[in-house]
């Protein structure tokens, strides 16, 4: 009898944690596979948008404006270089994107795993939305790592240090030509020039994009909810990656959760993604220091106000909810159709 209670009671045995660790290994490769695909598709909507986005950052204090604003860029792009020019560069973001969303998502979940190992939450228990903006924090400042040298080469590409006399842009530098360039003049460190920036608007966006989506979900689930009368049920959950079985939203409002999550991510750090743009697509001289973080944005401070930190903020709040819808519906019927049980 002691024997039977003993067994009844034990802990995880060994076959259970080898289960657990299989569905943790599965857990982490799923994120990668369909994080990378979700961010791929996001990419190509996105990018267009992006290239206005950067080169209207990139407009240096000494010389007139070259653009009025994002359709004048649009516009001036268009009719020098047609519609490929706004997709000039792409090659390193797509590489880029499926790093970002994929390290996002899989650094969100390690995130998630360490709370509950420090016991600060039970696993079986659901996180509130509190947590959910933490481990979305603690995502974001490690995915900074991956995204400064991948945005760094981006930048560059998009508005290169060389340009036509008409001010217009004609030849594209590669992606390997300005690896070895950056490389050349600043070592490997240069290609973290910019770091803050990203540390600071990954750190914050990150933490609104996933906590947006989560936020916006729970809402959802909750009037959904109080409007089903024929049925009465109790008030569901939050969605959250350990509440794997509540029944997906309709399409719509997954959706606007996602282009919720899309638009403050880069609303509220907007400032220091603009700062960063200009100090990766600043001309190295050498002899010179590269700026810092703070006196480039005093720069732009001094310069424009605050009008100037968040030049091309319009365009990127509108790119970037149709493009963090389509990232988080993919990666959910992603998880939802392909998830490995074991």
């Amino acid at each position: 009898m002691a024997t039977a209670t003993q067994a009844d009671f034990a802990p995880d045995t060994p076959h259970t944690l080898s289960v657990k660790g299989k569905e943790a290994i599965m857990d982490a490769v799923e994120d990668i596979v369909f994080g990378s695909i979700a961010g791929v598709a996001g990419k190509y909507i996105e990018y267009p948008f992006d290239t206005v986005k950067v080169r209207l950052q990139s407009q240096p204090d000494q010389l007139p404006l070259r653009y009025t604003g994002p359709l004048d860029c649009f516009k001036q792009s268009f009719r020098s270089d047609g519609i490929m020019g706004l997709y000039r560069g792409i090659s390193a973001p797509l590489v880029g994107a499926a790093l970002e969303t994929s390290s996002l998502f899989f650094w969100e979940r390690v995130a998630r795993e360490s709370l509950f190992a420090a016991g600060l939450y039970k696993r079986e228990e659901r996180l509130p939305l509190s947590a959910l903006w933490l481990t979305g924090a603690i995502s974001g400042a490690f995915t900074s790592l991956v995204l400064t040298p991948v945005e760094l080469v981006k930048c560059k590409i998009q508005v290169p240090a060389t340009a036509s006399t008409d001010g217009m842009i004609h030849v594209a530098p590669k992606p390997l030509a300005v690896i070895r360039d950056v490389f050349r003049h600043q070592g490997l460190r240069g290609f973290w020039n910019g770091q803050l920036g990203t540390l600071i608007r990954e750190t914050g966006g990150c933490a609104a994009w996933f906590g947006s989506k989560e936020t916006v979900t729970l809402l959802f689930h909750r009037l959904n909810s109080r409007s089903s009368l024929t049925t009465p049920t109790p008030p569901p959950p939050p969605v959250t990656s350990n509440t794997p079985d509540l029944p997906p939203l309709p399409l719509y409002q997954q959706a606007l959760a996602g282009a919720s999550a899309g638009m403050s991510y880069n609303f509220l750090f907007f400032p220091a993604d603009t700062i960063k743009s200009r100090m990766q697509t600043h001309v190295h001289v050498p002899g010179q220091g590269q700026p810092t973080f703070w006196k480039e944005g005093t720069a732009i401070w001094k310069a424009y106000g605050v009008k100037g930190l968040y030049r091309g903020c319009g365009i990127t709040v509108a790119r970037s909810a149709p493009s963090s819808a389509f990232i988080f519906i993919i990666f959910d019927a992603l998880k939802g159709h392909f998830h490995a049980s074991t």
